[in-house]
C-alpha cells in the first residue's frame, strides 16, 4: 500500500469515491439525528467542608439519584420521566470539593433550566439529609457537647469562688490571681470556638459557584462533523476495499505472468473498443441503474497499467498484421492454426474474429485461422491432425494462472503445440469524445505509417 498506489486510485477511481463520499456524507446525517447530544451547559456545587475523595464520590452519585432526578422531573414539567430524563444529565468531581453537573437537551434554554434545576434539587436534598439525620452518634455527639458546655459554667463559677477566697496582697496571692484568670480566659476561648463550630454544623454545607450559562452552539459533535466524518470514512473504505480487491483478486493482468501461465510468448496485445455490436443495444431507453454506472465506472482496473494506444482501427490493424506475419515466421507452406478464445470473453473473441477475417482476406497469407471457443474451468480442445498450432487470445484480467495452465493442459493433450498468445485489452473507442487522460500518450492519428508504433 504505497502513496502512489493510492494516488493512482484516486485519479482512476475518483467519481466512485465521490459517490462514496456522498454517501457516506448522507449516512453521518442521518446519524447526527440519533446520536448528536445536542446543547450542553454546566454548573457547579461547592462543598464547603473538606471532602475526601471517597465522600465525594458518594456526593456525586446524590446529584444522580432518583430522588434528585424525579423531583427535577416534576419540577420542571416536561412530562419527561425521571428514568428517560437521567440520560441528560451527568455529575462528576472536579478539583477543589467541586461537583460539576451538566444538562443536556435541544434547545439551549431547556438545557440551562435543566442545569439549573437538578443543581437547586441536589442542594436541597442533600440539606434534607443533613437536617433530618437522627443517627446516634450524631444525638450522642450533642448530648457530650452540652455536658462540656455545663462542665464549663462550673469551673468558671469555682474560678470566681476561689478568686474571692484569696485574701491580702502577697506575692503568692498575686500569682494564684493571675493563675486563675488566664484560666477563665482560656476557657472562655473555647467556649466561644464551641458556639461557632455548633453554629457551622447548623448550616448548610453547599453552594451554587455560578448559574449555568446559556449554550450558544451545540455540543460536539455537530452534524457538520458527522458529515464529514461520514465523507471522510466512506473515502478511506473505499480506497481500502480497492486495495482487498486487488488482493483477494487472482486473475492475471501483464504479459509476462499471462506468457509464464501458458508456457508460450505474447505475439502482439491489441486494444479492443469496449462497445457492444448494434444489434445488441436495447430497442428502447437505457435503464437508469446502468446510465449511473456507466458515469462512474472506468475502462479499465486501476491497477491495470494503462496501454499506450491509439484508439483508431488503423493502429489495431497494423497489430494484428504483425500477429500473422510472426505466425508464418517466413514460411511458405499453408497451415492450419486455431484461435482459442474462452467463453465469455467477448473482447477477446472480438479480436480473434477479425484476425482469422485479415487472415481470410488476406491473399499473400498462408496461414488460415480458426476460432473455437473452450470453457475456462474444463478446456477441452478438439483433436485435428491438420492443425499446425493453436494461438490463445485472451483479455487481462479474466483469467486465473490456474485457469490458464489448465487450456495450455488441453492443447498439449489435443496434441497442438502453443504458438504464441495474443492479449487484448479493452478500450472505449475515439468516437465517445472521450478526453485523453494524462498516462495516454498522444498519437497523430492522421498519419498512417504511426499509428502503430509503440
Amino acid at each position: 500500500m504505497r502513496l502512489s498506489m493510492v494516488g493512482r486510485i484516486v485519479r482512476r477511481r475518483w467519481r466512485l469515491l465521490a459517490v462514496l463520499a456522498v454517501l457516506g456524507g448522507l449516512v453521518g446525517a442521518g446519524a447526527s439525528l440519533l446520536f448528536s447530544p445536542g446543547y450542553q451547559t454546566s454548573t457547579s456545587v461547592l462543598l464547603r467542608n473538606p471532602q475526601e475523595s471517597s465522600e465525594l464520590l458518594t456526593e456525586a452519585q446524590v446529584a444522580m439519584s432518583s430522588v434528585v432526578i424525579d423531583r427535577a422531573a416534576a419540577a420542571l414539567g416536561w412530562n419527561v420521566a425521571g428514568a428517560e430524563l437521567k440520560k441528560s444529565v451527568t455529575a462528576e468531581v472536579a478539583d477543589g470539593n467541586v461537583i460539576k453537573i451538566t444538562g443536556t437537551a435541544d434547545t439551549p434554554g431547556r438545557a440551562k433550566r435543566l442545569t439549573d434545576q437538578v443543581a437547586q434539587e441536589y442542594i436541597s436534598f442533600s440539606t434534607q439529609l443533613a437536617s433530618n439525620t437522627a443517627d446516634a452518634s450524631a444525638q450522642v455527639a450533642r448530648e457530650q457537647r452540652e455536658a462540656l458546655r455545663q462542665a464549663i459554667a462550673q469551673t468558671n463559677q469555682r474560678i470566681g469562688e476561689l478568686h474571692a477566697s484569696v485574701q491580702g496582697l502577697t506575692v503568692e496571692s498575686v500569682e494564684v490571681r493571675t493563675e486563675l484568670e488566664s484560666l477563665r480566659t482560656a476557657l472562655t476561648e473555647a467556649m466561644s470556638k464551641l458556639d461557632q463550630t455548633d453554629g457551622a454544623a447548623g448550616q448548610a454545607n453547599l453552594v451554587v459557584m455560578e448559574q449555568a450559562q446559556r449554550p450558544t452552539s451545540p455540543a460536539a459533535p455537530t452534524m457538520v462533523q458527522f458529515v464529514l466524518a461520514g465523507a471522510l470514512l466512506f473515502f478511506v473504505l473505499g480506497v481500502f476495499g480497492h486495495f482487498v480487491a486487488a488482493r483477494a483478486d487472482r486473475r492475471l493482468r501483464n504479459e509476462p505472468e499471462i506468457a509464464a501461465a501458458i508456457g508460450s510468448p505474447v505475439l502482439a496485445s491489441v486494444d479492443v473498443p469496449d462497445e457492444p455490436p448494434a444489434d445488441e443495444h436495447p430497442a428502447g431507453p437505457t435503464p437508469w441503474r446502468t446510465q449511473l454506472w456507466r458515469l462512474i465506472r472506468d475502462d479499465l482496473p486501476w491497477d491495470v497499467p494503462r496501454l499506450q494506444v491509439s484508439g483508431d482501427e488503423v493502429s489495431r490493424e497494423i497489430r494484428l498484421r504483425r500477429v500473422l506475419a510472426r505466425l508464418e515466421g517466413g514460411s511458405h507452406a499453408a497451415r492450419r492454426v486455431l484461435l482459442l478464445v474462452a467463453d465469455g470473453d467477448a473482447t477477446a473473441r472480438a479480436a480473434a474474429e477479425q484476425l482469422a477475417a485479415m487472415a481470410g482476406a488476406d491473399r499473400d497469407c498462408r496461414t488460415v485461422l480458426g476460432v473455437v471457443g473452450v470453457a475456462a474451468s474444463r478446456p477441452t480442445v478438439p483433436d485435428d491432425a491438420s492443425v499446425s498450432g493453436v494461438v490463445v487470445v485472451l483479455t487481462t484480467g479474466t483469467r486465473t494462472a490456474w485457469e490458464l495452465v489448465g487450456i495450455a493442459e488441453a492443447c498439449a493433450d489435443a496434441g497442438h503445440a502453443i504458438l504464441g498468445t495474443v492479449v487484448t485489452y479493452p478500450a472505449r473507442p475515439a468516437g465517445r469524445g472521450r478526453r485523453r487522460r494524462r498516462d495516454e500518450p498522444e498519437v497523430p492519428v492522421e498519419d498512417s505509417a504511426m499509428a502503430g508504433t509503440p
